[in-house]
């Protein structure tokens, strides 16, 4: 127990530090799985409706490996929960990853556990803090999702089954992390390689699940996302997988235990790869050491944009057959799109938010400003010849050129498989044309994050409560019928509905020059104020 020692302390101080995260976390997960519900329940008002949907699903490979079966085709629940059952186990795992890699791996990084290591600590101690930490915000986010949706009219033993799901799929992953982060030497490596186990398991999942009875179904039983959508709410409530994962945790738990102490703090198993003894020329310049910082990250995207373009261009060949209904058409028009020609609606939707999600890109991206600041990694770079304004533009440059990319790859993909199906590959040209009307908004996002790193730089985070902010914003503006002055606070709701909208120029232009004016703002501020650390 000598070794625990501490742990209550560490908890606390990890909760204290993740006092405005876990809150935004956990209000987005909420409110995105009660306004699914409230939304889409009454999209198929009867039996046959559903029935309809449920079967065009399981009848569409993509669609299967996207979110999964529909098991039981005659719930409101089950077919009102679709997208949510897989997206928010991947909400769940994502956070929780972030969580441990943070207080763990990243704390060592940083020299901070070496300091409390020399005081009453115990050695396992800041393992455990980081999985309490991680375990009571899954547990939080299960139980009020799940109060969530039966305020939105759903059965209660259902959503109750629903929110522990995302938070046992949200635990099996933490374990994970924990193991990844003793192996590893940095905590960009850490979340890096748990990202990667993450995608793995989700493509375990999806082979498993589209294959046929002579295929390897059993595949969706050796990833934790397959076991979550097992848990079947609202089509039986499978209470008995929460076992898997209890099995799962405890088994990936002890091994990261025996792990940290075979190992020296700060250290990870694997060898670390020494570099050359001298840098090369692409290093000698901000742009080239920015590049190599972030070149890992802008690969990553890109590879996951096009594979989701590609995944949302073969799903827009059936959207006619699975929302033909009426109410279905009115949904879309809600969201703003063309009931006349659902496929555009569809593609419309999903570009959407494929741009609030690069934006998270340039985000994660601008910020590197302050990590390298706060890390005094700044401070040398900064000694030498390089301006200051120089080393800036180094990393907003791979901020905006990269979520630029990153759309142009998703529309290039989406273009391609719909072209591609359609015997038209003009929709090429067309779907990336359309994925890149998203760029403007996401600019402003990234000079959001870079006016508050000039200005105030220990509220470089208003990057990420701005996103949150507009998502809100535009996933439940439309919905609950909000006024039009607060919608219009989102650069997203100035942004043309592309395919199928009018493209104007007067938008695009007002939300270049916002951006332009708050990047401006932000290397002005950059260069009178003092490093911080």
């Amino acid at each position: 127990m000598k070794q625990l020692t501490g742990t209550g302390g560490l908890a606390r101080l990890a909760l204290r530090r993740d006092r405005v995260m876990l809150p935004i976390w956990t209000a987005l997960f909420v409110l995105t799985a009660s306004s699914t519900a409230s939304s889409t329940k009454g999209l198929y008002p009867t039996v046959e409706d559903r029935v309809e949907l449920a079967s065009s699903t399981n009848d569409t490979p993509s669609l299967v490996a996207l979110y999964g079966k529909v098991y039981d085709p005659t719930s409101l629940g089950a077919v009102s929960m679709l997208k949510m059952n897989v997206f928010g186990s991947l909400m769940a795992a994502i956070l929780t990853v972030i969580i441990v890699v943070r207080h763990t791996r990243q704390e060592e990084e940083t020299g901070r556990l070496e300091l409390l290591g020399a005081t009453v600590v115990g050695r396992r101690a800041p393992l455990t803090a980081a999985l309490v930490v991680a375990g009571l915000a899954n547990l939080a986010i299960g139980l009020l999702a799940a109060l969530g949706l039966v305020a939105a009219g759903l059965p209660v033993a259902g959503s109750f089954a629903s929110g522990l799901a995302w938070a046992s799929v949200g635990i099996a992953f933490g374990a994970v992390a924990a193991v990844i982060a003793q192996l590893t030497e940095s905590a960009r490596t850490a979340v890096g390689f748990s990202m990667a186990a993450l995608g793995a398991f989700y493509l375990i999942r999806a082979v498993g699940d589209t294959s046929d009875a002579n295929g390897p179904q059993w595949l969706s039983w050796l990833s934790p996302i397959g076991w979550g959508q097992q848990f079947r709410p609202y089509a039986g409530d499978r209470w008995w997988v929460a076992g898997l994962t209890v099995v799962f945790a405890a088994v990936m738990i002890g091994l990261a235990y025996g792990l940290v102490a075979r190992r020296d703090l700060g250290a990870g198993l694997l060898p670390d790869r020494p570099g050359p003894a001298t840098a090369g020329r692409r290093l000698g310049s901000p742009f080239g050491l920015a590049w190599r910082l972030q070149r890992g990250s802008v690969i990553g995207w890109t590879i996951g944009g096009f594979a989701g373009g590609l995944l949302f261009g073969s799903i827009a060949t059936n959207v006619d057959d699975m929302v033909s209904g009426g109410n279905a058409k009115d949904f879309i028009e809600k969201l703003g799109g063309n009931a006349q020609n659902l496929t555009d609606a569809f593609l419309a939707t999903e570009l959407g938010f494929v741009g609030v999600f690069v934006a998270a890109f340039g985000v994660q991206s601008a910020m590197r400003l302050r990590t390298e600041e706060t890390a005094q990694r700044a401070e040398p770079v900064l000694a030498t010849a390089v301006g200051r304004v120089s080393w800036a533009l180094s990393h907003l440059v791979i901020a905006l050129a990269g979520a630029a990319l990153i759309l142009a790859v998703v529309g290039f993909g989406a273009g391609l498989s719909y072209g591609g199906a359609t015997s038209d590959m003009g929709e090429v040209g067309r779907l990336t044309g359309a994925a890149l009307v998203q760029i403007p908004a996401v600019w402003v996002i990234v000079a959001i994050v870079i006016a508050a790193f000039g200005l105030v730089p220990r509220f470089a985070v208003a990057g990420w409560a701005a996103l949150v902010a507009f998502l809100l914003l535009g996933e439940l503006g439309p919905l609950f019928e909000l006024p039009g002055w607060l919608m219009d606070v989102s650069p997203f709701a100035h942004t043309p509905r592309m395919p199928g909208g009018d493209l104007t120029a007067a938008p695009i232009a007002g939300l270049l020059a916002v951006a332009a004016v708050l990047i401006a703002a932000g290397l002005y501020g950059f260069r009178r104020r003092d490093l911080t650390a």
